[in-house]
């Protein structure tokens, strides 16, 4: 039989480029969006994806005011934040999240989509979001990310 070798290219912190997309989120649904964002900020969508380094890039989504949620979720959906105080719990619809902070719904759903490690909080970080069509991040050029 015919052995043949194969090496696993691992990559180190150093060789890492990291490149900018941006994504409309004009009337696209929050799920399946930010299920393919995440995925670009691990770098799960780079050959050379090694799960101990935090390879993935830069994604930055504008109009995130104008996302789509199916069905009854704007009403439905309870965002629930805690204080640590005796009856400091609160929610909101995503509806009341929509009128007052807009970029927090898609914020909220790629952060629950990433690691809860010390490797998921520096992959959350190349996350930019902005309520409307403008964004500060025009220096890095960024490309279109394909869905």
């Amino acid at each position: 039989m015919d052995t043949l070798s194969y090496k696993t290219k691992t990559i180190s912190a150093k060789g890492i480029e990291r490149k900018w997309f941006i994504v409309d989120a004009e009337d696209m649904v929050l799920g399946r969006m930010s299920s393919v964002i995440s995925r670009v900020l691990q770098g799960k969508h780079k050959p050379a994806y090694t799960a101990n380094i935090d390879n993935g890039d830069h994604v930055i989504v504008i109009n995130a005011e104008k996302v789509k949620l199916t069905g009854d979720k704007w009403d439905q959906k309870q965002y629930i934040t805690y204080s640590g105080y005796t009856g400091g719990q609160k929610s909101k619809t995503a509806k009341q999240v929509r009128a007052s902070k807009p970029e927090h719904i898609i914020e909220k759903a790629v952060k629950g989509m990433l690691p809860r490690t010390k490797l998921g909080r520096q992959m959350y970080m190349k996350l930019h979001v902005f309520a409307g069509p403008e964004h500060t991040h025009a220096a890095q050029k960024p490309e279109t990310l394909k869905f």
